[in-house]
């Protein structure tokens, strides 16, 4: 299939388009920049005045967007929250604007989107049939981006909002910040270490996103997240086990709040998620244990 991928630089896209060539797929990533990093990839330039995309675009088969500016980047001042939703909408517009003049429409559309869309919860357990919402910054930011990648719908395109729960991979993501305390044997609970972590291997979550691709039946809410969620405190001890470092200082809930304000909701709040439609379907985890997963990225092989 000719696929093409907004954000295919990023920490999930970069291993997506690798793994879509070996499967033999036509990749297109779309760039701000125009620099070559794979000789089997065509890389477009978009997003600054480029014209004639759709010409570019045309015969195209599956369009994924993982477009936006990183929510792990820097502290989340008024200007980094402007500049996380702005990026994410103007990349969801720009496609549709594409999608729109092409005469052959794409058979689908997976949009990026996040498990942030449920309320904090000790106790709740969030599918992608829950229709609780909550009301802070990231919620707003996903609420709005699934809504505009909806209107996909009206071309007759099947769209999937993949709900992303916390990536771990070694070279992205929230894991080498996680694990860099240890490392320098200074691990310890974050928070009321009661607080739920769903996350997901980075390895299944580009699985995952193949398989909703490959998958006719799957569209709308897709929660991208490991069937065992842990809560901190289990995650902190695991990652303590495997890298065989102690796990005794705390990072008090306070002072995170007080170095990284409201970004600190990301690593003091949480939700229980599970993926009920990947399971429903027949998805089968390569790392459904967060210590299997830790092994496979943590421990040299």
């Amino acid at each position: 299939m000719k696929i093409v991928i907004a954000g295919g630089r990023g920490f999930i896209g970069n291993k997506l388009t690798n793994f879509l060539i070996q499967q033999g797929h036509e990749i297109i990533v779309l760039t701000r920049s125009g620099n070559s990093l794979c000789s089997n990839v065509e890389y477009v330039t978009w997003l600054n005045g480029s014209s004639n995309l759709e010409e570019k675009l045309e015969n195209t088969d599956v369009y994924i967007n993982l477009a936006g500016v990183s929510i792990n980047d820097g502290r989340w001042t008024k200007k980094h929250q402007k500049e996380i939703y702005q990026s994410r909408m103007e990349a969801t517009e720009e496609l549709l604007r594409i999608i729109k003049l092409l005469p052959q429409k794409p058979a689908i559309l997976i949009n990026a989107s996040a498990v942030g869309i449920y309320p904090s919860s000790f106790d709740a357990i969030y599918t992608e049939k829950s229709s609780d919402k909550s009301n802070d910054f990231l919620a707003k930011t996903v609420i709005d981006w699934e809504k505009k990648a909806k209107e996909a719908e009206q071309f007759g395109i099947r769209t999937v909002f993949m709900r992303f729960g916390v990536v771990l991979g070694n070279d992205g993501g929230a894991l080498p910040l996680m694990t860099l305390p240890y490392k320098l044997f200074a691990g310890g609970t974050v928070g009321s270490g009661k607080q739920w972590v769903s996350w997901i291997h980075v390895i299944d979550a580009v699985r995952a996103i193949v398989f909703v691709m490959e998958n006719d039946r799957v569209r709308g809410p897709v929660n991208v997240v490991a069937p065992n969620p842990v809560r901190m405190e289990e995650l902190g001890r695991t990652i303590s086990f495997v890298l065989r470092r102690p796990h005794w200082f705390p990072a008090p809930s306070f002072l995170l709040k007080l170095v990284l304000g409201e970004k600190s909701k990301l690593v003091l709040e949480g939700q229980k998620v599970l993926p009920s439609v990947l399971l429903d379907e027949g998805f089968e985890f390569e790392f459904p244990t967060v210590e299997k997963a830790l092994k496979d990225l943590l421990v040299k092989k």
